[in-house]
């Protein structure tokens, strides 16, 4: 539930009035930075640590190993925890991002989810896993990037959109009734609770429950990489929210609406800003946060002595990853984001289509590796 505007002011000058109004002040210039900043921490720690939703489903699949995927898990956890404590004392407010409306797009999320898992399989990765590549030389995620923003475009306004938005129009879920569509309004308004309260059991029980299942096992637990890749990319999701949350004013001509970490339409908006870049040289959050994991992951590779130019290996190569990436720009929009954007910024905001999101993805996932199996078999 949004906050009325003296609550806003009286949560801020209890973490840091000053601050806020600093980076308010200089919305623009601070969240150009701070997504630089924050986008080059998370591609240093993808392309060091070999973080990969795609890959970590290939793992428990192929060899029984689930240190990768509970990493994945790990850091959406931590990203719950970090976006709720930072909306709780005001820092940002979640009810004004875009996961979090009186509509539920159960279709979008379902089949986009799906669309997008099958299709990071024959890309070989998700967007984020992309950029990471891209970074180390692989022109091949290069070409990958850039098909996933074109097709993104292509079904938010483009040739798709009218499409896409009339299936959302006549499939939707209204939750106005709960507030939003997330898992503490609805659980408010169940157990007649206070929003607050709510949101703090669906926190707890939620983060709870995932730390356990990641901790559990004993692999992951003796496996500091993985350990710290989940904290690291849960911190840098959380990093997000505080800078976009800290630069909204309400008094702005055009407020800045609180984003974190998401990678298939910044995909597009990076295309289009390095083509407009006269007609606004100071780009936004997704775009900077884009261009600092592409430029992370290349100091990574550099530092690590693994940076290698590399292109398809045949046609039919080519043809995949093409394919997966439409896959991945159409899905990721009709979901509303990826498996950063839905798999863990979005989880962090309680939003019931952000998981419904990720159990699409995982199961297209691995609908995707057993087709890829058979593909590769094939070729054999």
């Amino acid at each position: 539930m949004r906050r009325n505007s003296g609550q806003d002011r009286r949560r801020r000058r209890s973490i840091g009035w000053e601050m806020h109004e600093f980076i308010a002040s200089n919305a623009p210039t601070a969240i150009a930075a701070g997504g630089l900043f924050i986008g080059f921490v998370f591609g240093w720690i993808v392309f060091r640590t070999n973080f990969c939703t795609m890959g970590s489903i290939s793992d428990f699949m192929s060899f029984g190993d689930f240190r990768r995927f509970r990493a994945w898990i790990f850091a959406a956890a931590t990203a719950l925890i970090g976006a709720q404590l930072l909306n709780a004392y005001g820092v940002v407010e979640l009810g004004r991002s875009m996961y979090l409306s009186a509509r539920l797009d159960w279709f979008g999320n379902i089949v986009g989810g799906f669309l997008f898992g099958l299709g990071m399989v024959f890309a070989g990765g998700c967007a984020s896993r992309n950029l990471a590549r891209a970074g180390g030389g692989d022109l091949r995620s290069l070409i990958v990037l850039l098909v996933i923003g074109l097709f993104a475009y292509m079904t938010i306004g483009g040739l798709l959109g009218p499409i896409r938005a009339d299936l959302a129009a006549r499939t939707a879920f209204d939750f106005s009734a709960f507030g939003t569509a997330s898992f503490g309004d609805v659980l408010a308004r169940t157990l007649n609770l206070a929003p607050e309260k709510a949101t703090l059991i669906a926190t707890l029980a939620i983060a709870g429950l995932a730390i356990i299942y990641c901790f559990s096992d004993s692999e992951f637990r003796s496996s500091p990489v993985h350990i710290l890749a989940g904290l690291g990319i849960g911190l840098c999701v959380v990093a997000g929210w505080a800078l976009t949350g800290l630069a909204f004013d309400e008094m702005a001509e055009q407020p800045i609406v609180p984003v974190s970490l998401t990678f298939v339409r910044p995909a597009g908006d990076t295309v289009e800003w390095l083509e407009r870049f006269t007609a606004g040289p100071i780009p936004g959050f997704g775009v900077t946060s884009t261009l600092g994991a592409l430029l992370g992951a290349f100091v990574a590779a550099i530092m690590s002595g693994r940076f290698k130019f590399t292109t398809f290996a045949s046609p039919s190569d080519t043809l995949r990853n093409l394919f997966g990436a439409a896959l991945m720009g159409i899905g990721g929009v009709m979901a509303l984001g990826c498996t950063i954007g839905q798999g863990v910024t979005g989880v962090s905001t309680l939003a019931i289509g952000s998981f419904l999101t990720l159990a699409a993805i995982i199961t297209g996932g691995m609908v995707g590796i057993r087709r890829m199996e058979a593909i590769l078999l094939a070729e054999i």
